[in-house]
Order: C-alpha cells, then structure tokens, then sequence
C-alpha cells in the first residue's frame, strides 16, 4: 500500500510519478468518500440509542480523546497493511458515534434538520474550495505545517481548559479559529499528495478526514447557536 519513491515540489519528475501521486490523490478522495459512510451511520447509531448522550460531560471528552488518539495510533501503525483501511473505518465509525451529541442537540431545534444540511453543504464547499487550490497553488507549502499542528495543539488546550471555563464566547471563538485552522489543514494535506510529499492514500485520508470532521462538526456549533430555532 505504501509506495516509497521520494520526490520534491517542483519537480516535473518522470511519467511514473506522476501517475504515482495521481493514483494516491485518487485512493484518498475515494477512501475520504467511504469513510462518511460509517460515519453517518455511527452517528445515527448515536442520535438512536443516546450512547454519547449518556456519558457526562467529563467521562465524553475522556472516552473521545483516548479512543481517537488510541485509533490514530493503530492506523499509523497498520496503514502499510491489509488492515489499515478497516481500522480507519472502524475509527470513523466511533467519530460519528462520538459526534451524535452535537448532532441530537442540534435535531432537538426545530431547525435541526436543515442546520444539519446546511454545515453539510459549507463543509462541502470548504473542502471543494481547498481542493481546488491544492491543484492550482505551485508554491511549496511545507512550511505552514508546523504553525498549522501547534495552533492544532493550542486549540485544542483552549477546548480542554474551556470545558472547565465554560465561557460561550471563547468557545465561539474557538470553534472559529478551528473551521479555519483545519480548513488550511485540508489545503496542507492535500498539497503535500499533489507534491509527492505523502505517498500513503491511508495516512493522506486521516489526515483529511479530521480536518473535514474538525470543520463540520465547529461548523454545525455556529449554526446551532447562531441560527438555532428554539421556540
């Protein structure tokens, strides 16, 4: 699964690695693809039973962190194997279990449907949007990376530290600062298979899918709150 052969941005490189890089764009799109489908299924699975619902506040962001970061590892560790793909998608299938909280709040609106719909198409936008500058953009975008993964990182301690706080104005602001962050994050990532840079259309389609996740599901938190119909 893994195809090793090393090349740089802006090289023309040869017939051969053209159809490399074009063939791991094309496995990922395709996996990305796949993987919304357990998704949605984990999150009507849900929505249905409650399992998210029932978790308190403390003991979700416990079981989310270990399980995503648990899954993370297995897939890394796998993804030059016939099992990486299923272990990707059991993973998307526990994301969208774990995303049927915000989703049953926001169907609990009397607009809930439609919010749904609507952070669905933005997020289809934003991804359209990204993808169709990875393609275009020529210049080298290595070095966003790192600013990319440490305002990840101080995002995420400004979610942990807000859950405490419990501040709607920081958690506002956060939840847009992450549907930017991670919507730079799918130009990177699909930037670094456009240039060869990734060659595993596995570790390409995680990458991707938790950014699109990322900005769905801050996406769909905005609209609940700003759009929500409550009466």
């Amino acid at each position: 699964m893994n195809e090793s052969v090393q090349t740089f941005p802006g090289q023309a490189g040869s017939g051969t690695l053209v159809a490399q890089r074009n063939r791991v764009l094309r496995n990922t799109y395709w996996l990305l693809a796949l993987s919304m489908v357990p998704t949605v299924l984990g999150a009507w699975i849900g929505v249905q039973t409650g399992i998210a619902r029932a978790m308190s506040p403390g003991i979700g962001i416990m079981v989310f962190l270990v399980g995503a970061f648990g899954f993370m590892f297995a897939i890394e560790k796998m993804k030059n194997t016939a099992a990486g793909v299923p272990i990707l998608l059991a993973f998307t299938f526990f994301m969208g279990v774990m995303l049927s909280r915000l989703v049953g709040s926001v169907l609990g609106l009397n607009n809930g449907a439609s919010l749904i719909m609507t952070a669905f198409a933005g997020t289809g936008a934003i991804f359209l949007g990204m993808a169709t500058l990875s393609s275009v953009i020529k210049r080298d975008l290595s070095n966003m990376g790192k600013f990319l993964f440490i305002g990840a990182i101080m995002l995420l301690v400004a979610m942990v530290a807000n859950f405490f706080i419990q501040s709607s104005a920081l958690m506002i602001t956060l939840s847009v600062l992450a549907i930017g962050i991670f919507s730079a994050f799918i130009l990177y990532d699909l930037k670094r298979v456009q240039d060869g840079l990734e060659t595993n259309y596995i570790t390409a389609t995680l990458g991707v899918y938790l950014s699109v996740y990322n900005v769905f599901s801050n996406l769909l938190a905005l609209l609940g709150i700003f759009g929500g119909d409550r009466e």
